[in-house]
């Protein structure tokens, strides 16, 4: 059993349901300050996070990721208990197998061989995870970042640890993701009797060509890097269930991943623009969770590419698909960001697994990125 297997196994069997990390961090600070890192832990609220860095010259490459996982649904649906991991048909199964505790096991041990045979490496290294990537990520990376920024520390790359391949590791790094954006709609109306319908006010009757024209809005082109910006309706309330009654008002929840060609003020004026030509009263209010970003290009890509052809075999493609990810905290502060990571295919599901021949694929592909970045 390698290192970086054993160590992804102590890490699975933590059930670090966010935003716990049930020691996680602990136990890789400990396995980083044996290497010369120094350690802070910085908690906000109940979320732990784990500043590590050796090392105090430019360019500093930061390895990202979190500790803490989604929570494992039925147990019964699972071949193997969730945070029990287990080696099966040369799968590695538990809950945060892919997603990302793999990933955190391969960069810690991608560095400790790494020092081990360059202790005078140029720059420095640094480590930043959190417990709150799969929760509400407000006391997670963005509270380190700021800290950091008050520090005056400047990253140069970082390496964020999600799962990005597809079919087999490396074919698939995410470059950049969609911003996202989310509105709360509340559209008044006046509750009444269905059959008097003079005397009321159906917010339903508002709701249904607005929504109808939201959805049929094309709200950019796209550009070279990123699909055109989409809308998404995520739920819809109103009424009380009762047949013979107009409700007084209607909910809306919608979502936005928006690209690079828009930006999320723009958006926001897009929609009211939209609601106003309705006529009817309302209330909205919005949540943005994140701006999209790039890493077009640099030597963070260019290392990577190499690394991933040089260990993996493959050429990768560049991708700024999927969801949100804790890079868009980093990136704006002019680091160059890129995600790579084991397969997705089983992340958030029942029985999700990695390879155990790609997970020291991995740790070696990161091995071989640190060479090509900090050793002359």
């Amino acid at each position: 059993m390698s290192n970086t297997l054993q160590l992804a196994i102590d890490l699975l069997a933590r059930p670090s349901v966010t935003p716990q990390d049930m020691g996680c961090q602990p136990l890789i600070a400990e396995r980083l300050q044996a290497i010369g890192f120094s350690i802070e832990s910085l908690r906000f609220e109940e979320v732990d996070n784990l500043w590590a860095k050796r090392g105090q010259d430019k360019p500093l490459l930061v390895f990202a990721g979190h500790t803490d996982v989604v929570p494992p649904g039925p147990l019964g649906a699972w071949k193997f208990p969730p945070f029990e991991p287990t080696i099966h048909e040369g799968m590695l199964y538990g809950r945060g197998a892919a997603d990302m505790k793999s990933s955190i096991a391969a960069m810690v041990t991608a560095c400790e061989r790494f020092i081990k045979k360059y202790p005078n490496h140029q720059g420095a290294i640094a480590f930043l995870l959190t417990s709150d990537e799969e929760g509400p990520s407000i006391n997670g990376t963005v509270k380190v970042i700021e800290y950091l920024q008050a520090q005056h520390e400047s990253i140069t790359w970082c390496l964020v640890g999600e799962p990005t391949a597809t079919y087999r590791l490396g074919d698939t790094v995410k470059n950049g993701r969609r911003g996202s954006l989310t509105g709360y709609l509340k559209i008044k109306g006046i509750q009444g009797h269905v059959a008097y319908p003079h005397l009321a006010d159906n917010p339903i009757h508002h709701a249904a060509p607005l929504l109808a024209k939201l959805c049929a809005t094309q709200w950019d082109q796209g550009n070279a890097f990123f699909p055109p910006t989409t809308f998404q309706i995520a739920d819809i309330h109103a009424g009380n269930g009762a047949t013979n009654v107009i409700p007084a008002d209607l909910s809306v929840i919608f979502n936005f991943r928006y690209s690079t060609a828009v930006t999320h003020l723009q958006l926001q004026q897009q929609v009211v623009d939209l609601i106003n030509e309705q006529q009817f009263d309302y209330e909205l209010t919005w949540e943005h969770s994140g701006s999209p970003f790039l890493t077009a290009e640099g030597e963070l890509v260019m290392a990577t590419q190499q690394a991933i052809r040089e260990i993996c075999g493959c050429t990768t493609e560049l991708s700024t698909s999927g969801g949100t990810s804790d890079g868009r905290f980093i990136a704006p502060t002019g680091a160059q960001v890129l995600e790579f990571g084991p397969l997705n295919a089983t992340i958030h599901k029942i029985n999700e697994h990695i390879s155990v021949k790609e997970l020291d694929l991995l740790s070696a592909t990161y091995e071989r990125i640190l060479e090509l970045l900090l050793v002359a």
